[in-house]
């Protein structure tokens, strides 16, 4: 991976997905800003999952910093060109991006297996809430709610999405439910594919439901506060991740695990409920 995909190219992989019909409803050039910032995000993650052995990631991964560090000391910006432009119009902070590449650094170094609840919210706080923050900057939210917002939405959604995915990050040999309720469940092993057929792993899986929904009522009560003029975007990922936790909760976490999604008609209806109006 060299350079940044273009803007058009991001909208055509982030098409379908729930972070799509967010984006959307934003004007073209928050949008477009929007899609510049995922791609970055789309493309790290890339790295850190797909780029060979761990020592190829790191290296990869080193090669964003050295780009990142060239784009805000004014040299040419490498890998980070496709986002320049919107770093430069919207006053993104590049500890933001340090903390989102921190965080895909975490897997590439090796396969989290069990982490404390420390080293996961650390995980979480890198990948969700760093972007969480430079999507309020676009967005237009400003001062400390923006660092509540990011810090409880961000979370929220990622918890979501390692309760969503946790067979799929098993295939990769990883398992994020931390060690602590791994232990409470009397789960012995930490090896992702024992873990994910054991029949207590939906007691591991209880406590990071109740985080997920404890930071969604963090996170509504801060957006509560803030315009929405400035916040359908994370006010519509908040409805549909919140309905997503639902689902999951509903369906369980006993094999099978049939994968949960949001259909278009749904997806649609929290446009219409919390995104344009």
């Amino acid at each position: 991976m060299t350079q940044a995909q273009a803007p058009a190219a991001t909208a055509s992989r982030a098409k379908g997905s729930s972070f799509y019909a967010a984006m959307r409803i934003l004007p073209r050039q928050q949008r477009e800003a929007m899609y510049a910032v995922y791609d970055i995000c789309r493309a790290v993650d890339d790295v850190a999952d797909e780029g060979g052995t761990s020592e190829q990631r790191l290296a990869e991964l080193e090669n964003w910093r050295r780009d990142l560090d060239a784009l805000y000391a004014g040299e040419a910006p490498g890998r980070f060109a496709a986002v320049a432009p919107t770093v430069r119009q919207y006053g993104l902070r590049q500890a933001d991006f340090i903390a989102l590449l921190d965080g895909m650094t975490m897997d590439a170094e090796g396969d989290i297996r069990g982490p404390d609840m420390a080293t996961l919210d650390l995980y979480c706080d890198r990948v969700a809430s760093a972007v969480g923050r430079l999507s309020n900057q676009i967005f237009g939210i400003r001062g400390g709610d923006s660092v509540l917002l990011a810090h409880h939405l961000g979370r929220a959604l990622q918890l979501t999405n390692i309760l969503r995915d946790i067979d799929e990050d098993a295939g990769l040999g990883r398992l994020y439910l931390p060690d602590e309720a791994l232990a409470e469940a009397d789960i012995a092993s930490r090896d992702p594919a024992e873990v994910m057929a054991h029949p207590a792993v939906a007691r591991a899986c209880r406590p990071l439901v109740l985080q997920a929904r404890a930071h969604f009522n963090e996170a509504a009560a801060v957006l509560r506060r803030i315009p929405r003029s400035v916040s359908r975007a994370p006010r519509l990922m908040g409805a549909v991740y919140g309905l997503l936790l639902d689902r999951l909760e509903a369906r369980g976490f006993r094999q099978p695990r049939e994968r949960v999604r949001l259909d278009k008609l749904t997806l649609l209806m929290l446009l219409v409920r919390h995104g344009l109006v």
